[in-house]
């Protein structure tokens, strides 16, 4: 994942409609530091260790992407991730329903997956009160 200049204006041009306005991605490298500092300074301890463990593992599985629009999704993604981490306007917000829709059965299930176990720890939590 080594994108340059080039690359990525070559994926913006081609690329359009994909963000509300142009925004200055950040190299893979800074944006992954920026997202675990952010973890570090905005979320709980339990929060953040299972955040981090999904940045790494993001960043891992994306290593060897070639294709400049998917890179250029990826990363575009993963800034306005952090850009709400940092601002906390991430508490309390719902999924963007056409988000939704572009997912595959394997992430809906993940997703569910998520659901279950946030719903199983908050019973948890009320239950030990």
């Amino acid at each position: 994942m080594r994108p340059s200049a080039r690359l990525m204006a070559s994926a913006m041009s081609t690329a359009k409609g994909m963000s509300p306005g142009p925004m200055a991605l950040l190299p893979p490298i800074y944006l992954y530091r920026r997202l675990l500092r952010a973890h570090r300074k905005y979320l709980p301890s339990e929060m953040r260790l299972l955040g981090d463990e999904y940045v790494k593992a993001e960043f891992r599985a994306h290593r060897s992407v070639e294709n400049p629009v998917h890179l250029i999704g990826f990363l575009t993604e993963w800034q306005l991730y952090a850009q709400k981490i940092e601002g906390d306007s991430w508490t309390g917000e719902k999924l963007d329903p056409g988000k939704i829709e572009k997912m595959s059965d394997e992430q809906l299930g993940q997703l569910y997956e998520l659901m279950q176990a946030i719903q199983k720890r908050g019973k948890e939590g009320q239950d030990s009160e």
